[in-house]
């Protein structure tokens, strides 16, 4: 028996829904986040020195690329991972995850480098996180989509309250990582919103060539 294959557009591709991805790609992220630092606790935290990052050291560089992915310790860890899980599920929803996590990622530890506290080593997911959260209470307005600024609300109904993190109330808690992430993530929403909004025009303009604005 022969079956002709499906016509494009058809969606019978046998792809997984959208949202069963997101939950595959954060449990993966997640399962790494514990093996991480299932290794990190079984050599007493010691990467957390050598990988966190240094403000203002130049071996303290190299942190900002791994810092996020060292917690420390497990509390810390499960910490971050209570929002942390959500807030990356609803932006894999949003087809956003890479860019935006590459920005605030990049932000928040050059922030940390350049105006942490001296000889200290600066660990955690919490920036990328802040990051994340603000990115999804402001592309609406960005966007100007009145959806996802009534998501936005709602978030912010549930998770504002940690904004405070933003401010220096405890000296244990890296408030700098904080504070650039969640701009790291201001600067992610208006980024893609106006690079969406130069594609669309650029579509536009192609469809209609007369059109000049």
């Amino acid at each position: 028996m022969t079956v002709n294959p499906a016509p494009p557009g058809s969606g019978t591709t046998g792809a997984r829904p959208l949202w069963q991805r997101s939950v595959i790609i954060m449990a993966a992220i997640t399962a790494l986040l514990f093996v991480i630092e299932a290794v990190d606790a079984a050599g007493d935290f010691r990467m957390d020195y050598r990988f966190g990052i240094i403000s203002r050291e130049v071996y303290g560089l190299d942190g900002i690329a791994w810092s996020p992915l060292l917690h420390a310790d497990w509390a810390h860890l499960i910490g971050n991972l209570t929002v942390g899980v959500v807030l990356g599920f609803l932006l894999l929803l949003a087809r956003r995850f890479l860019i935006v996590t590459a920005v605030v990622w990049i932000v928040s530890g050059v922030g940390v480098w350049l105006f942490g506290p001296s000889d200290t080593a600066t660990v955690g997911a919490s920036g990328v996180i802040f990051g994340w959260l603000t990115y999804l209470l402001l592309r609406g307005l960005f966007n100007r989509n009145i959806w996802q600024i009534l998501g936005g609300l709602v978030l912010f109904a549930i998770y504002g309250s940690i904004l405070w993190g933003v401010l220096p109330t405890d000296p244990t808690v890296s408030w700098q990582g904080h504070l650039f992430g969640a701009f790291g993530g201001v600067i992610a929403a208006w980024f893609l919103a106006d690079r969406d909004r130069r594609k669309s025009k650029k579509a536009a303009t192609q469809q209609f060539p007369g059109v000049r604005s």
